[in-house]
Parts: structure tokens; sequence; C-alpha cells
């Protein structure tokens, strides 16, 4: 969109079509209740979504952003809920075959996946698009994906610990009852308006990161080539990092030490928004975001996690994750705006300021005394409900 002119102001507006993952909460409990024949309760969603998802996202080939808007609009709402319901299968799946002593390993994989993914499709799309057209790179992702369709009917089926919801009814009421049960209803209140807030400050940045350097003076080849290159590295170093700490100092701890620093990271592309076309700037401020975002995001889902069960993984995974969501979404919609209000500096200012008020809510549930895991805070007998 940047490339094909359109303004700042809608694409940062543009991160609302993103809307389902904010929303899949909503149809979450139908993951939980049903099973698509042949592959299983977690299997056979994810089977499913990635199908569909590979035909979504080869129909960008048609898309033309400074035309039809509206179009790939709808495209990519359709894209955003298939790829949201596949969150959903893959969160419950990496949810149910942890135990208390893996999460830390579970959730420092599970984000280097998904991040390397996003790097790389993100980075190689752009240097791809040097060469030939958006229209043929999402063709190139829409195959790609049914290829991975394909390889995901390999993985097994995890194991049933717990009988799954027997109705519609218990599988939406019960996953919250069961989470302010087993947190209580204070507690369980900060931790939601934590979730909400954590990440932000660098969704924000985030937003605004590929059209701010763009406008800076880089090519797409300069960006994705350090993006795609340098960024799966740091990504890399910063997830395993992250998964090794929260093994040693807990979850806690980690929320308050890589949140901090995820804060710290901004500041790079503030130095960068005065020095210009820089490439030992960009290089760094590449690095030191990726490294920073891989630490906080392990400690965030390493947190979601601890605070689901089992039984309801889908939904309560679901439910929590879709407020990191609604930051990313909502709450960081206006970046562009801000951006092009305000200029380049001083949104990165505002972001380091955005990222406060949730570090101001860890000492309410995720004090730095405790060295214990926040599993502890809420690990109690899941409620009993009648067959």
């Amino acid at each position: 969109m940047t490339v094909e002119g359109v303004n700042l102001t809608a694409v940062g507006l543009f991160g609302l079509a993103s809307l389902p993952y904010s929303l899949k909460f909503l149809w979450a409990p139908v993951i939980d209740r049903f099973t698509v024949p042949m592959f299983g309760r977690r299997k056979g969603w994810l089977f499913a979504t990635q199908i569909l998802l590979g035909i979504a996202t080869g129909a960008m080939l048609f898309s033309q952003p400074s035309r039809a808007l509206e179009l790939l609009a709808i495209n990519t709402l359709i894209i955003a809920f298939l790829s949201a319901t596949q969150d959903i299968v893959i969160d419950a799946y990496t949810t149910d075959i942890s135990g208390p002593s893996e999460v830390g390993a579970v959730s420092g994989t599970k984000v280097l996946g998904y991040r390397i993914a996003m790097i790389t499709a993100g980075a190689g799309g752009l240097m791809m698009a040097d060469h030939i057209s958006w229209h043929a790179v999402y063709f190139v992702f829409g195959f790609t994906m049914l290829l991975l369709a394909i390889v995901c009917t390999q993985i097994s089926e995890p194991m049933l610990r717990e009988r799954p919801p027997s109705s519609m009814s218990e599988a939406v009421r019960m996953p919250l009852i069961d989470f302010f049960k087993r947190t209580g209803t204070a507690t369980g209140v900060f931790i939601l308006i934590f979730i909400l807030l954590y990440r932000l400050g660098d969704s924000m940045v985030n937003n605004m990161t590929t059209p701010f350097l763009i406008q800076t003076g880089f090519s797409l080849t300069d960006i994705g080539t350090v993006q795609g290159g340098l960024g799966i590295l740091a990504t890399i170093a910063g997830v395993l990092a992250g998964g090794a700490a929260i093994a040693r100092i807990g979850v806690n701890r980690s929320l308050w030490v890589f949140g901090g620093l995820q804060i710290a990271s901004n500041f790079c592309y503030l130095v960068l928004s005065y020095t210009g076309r820089n490439y030992s700037v960009l290089v760094l401020a590449v690095i030191v975001e990726n490294v920073c975002y891989g630490l906080a995001t392990a400690a965030l889902v390493g947190f979601i996690m601890t605070l689901c069960n089992p039984r309801f993984s889908a939904t309560q995974y679901a439910l929590l994750s879709s407020l990191i969501a609604v930051g990313r979404d909502v709450l960081a919609a206006p970046s562009g705006s801000i951006a092009a209000s305000l200029g380049w500096p001083a949104f990165f200012v505002i972001s380091v300021v955005a990222a406060v008020p949730g570090m101001m809510l860890l000492p309410f549930f995720a004090p730095l005394s405790l060295r214990k895991s926040v599993r502890d805070l809420v690990e109690q007998p899941p409620i009993q409900t009648k067959r």
C-alpha cells in the first residue's frame, strides 16, 4: 500500500482488517466442542484452515490497492479470519502437549516458529516484490500454505487428559467460570488488562516500521535483507534466550525484565529517525528490536499458557490472546495518524510511554519477590461439571 501511494493514515487503519484476531474467542468454543473427521480434534481443524488459507492467500493475485482498496480489505478479512482460526488450533495444541516444566521451552519454540514465518514472509515478500509483482508474491505464498497443510498431517494428535465439553453451552460458559475460579475475580481482571497493554508500545512500532523505513530512504531490498537476515537470527537468539530464562528465573521475573527491554528497544528507532538513512543504525535497531521482541513474546506466551486449563485450552487461550490482538489492531490503529501528525521522533517517544501502563500492573499478580511461576497462583483443581 505504501509503494502504491496509499496514505499513512489508511495504512495504519488498515490494521483493523485483522480484527478477527481480536474476536477469535467468539468461535473458539466450536474448536473445543467439535472435531473435524479423519484427523482428530486439533489436527483436523489445522488441516482444514490451512487449505482454505492457501486458497484465500492465492486470491490476493487479483487485488489492486490503489484502485479497489475495499476489495483488498475484504480478502484480507477472510485471510485474517482463517488465520485467527489456525491460531486457535495451534495455541490449543501447544498448550495441550506441554507440562508445567515445559512451558518455557514450548513457548519459546512456538514463538520462534511464528516469528521466523512472519519475518520470512514479510522480508521475503519485500525482496521478491523488487523483482516480481506483488500479485505473484501472494500466489507463491498461497501455494506454499497448501504444501504446509500436507506437512501438518504428519504431526501427532494430543492425547485427551480430560473430557472435552459435551455441549456448546458448556464450551462457551465454562472457560470463563473456570478462569476466574482459579485466579480470583480481582486478580483475573488485572491479568486481562495487563495482557491487553503489555505489548502496546511495541505493536505501535511494528505497525509502522516498514512505512517509516521506506520514507527514511531505504529500498525494499535493504529492508528485506536486514529484517529477513539479521532479523531472523536476532529473533532466534531472543526466543531461545527467553525460553531458557523462563525455566531459570520463572515467568514472573521474565515478564518484568523482558518487558523493560521491550520498551527500551523502541529508542533505537527514535535514534534512526534523527540519523536518517544510516545502515549501521538500521542494523542495530532491527537486531535490538527482534531480540527484545523474542524475549518479551516468549514470556507473554508462557504466561498465558500457565493460565489455561487443557479441557478448555482453545477457548481460554483464544480469549486471552485476543486481548493481545485488541492492543495490536485496535489500540495501535491510530499509529499512522500519530506519525503523520507529529512526525516520526514524537511517534517513537509516544510508543515508549504507551508501554508503561502495562508494566505498572505487574505487582498485582507477578511481584518480583516471588520466584515461583504464575501457574502457582492458578494451579487449583478445575471446577467439575455435571455430565
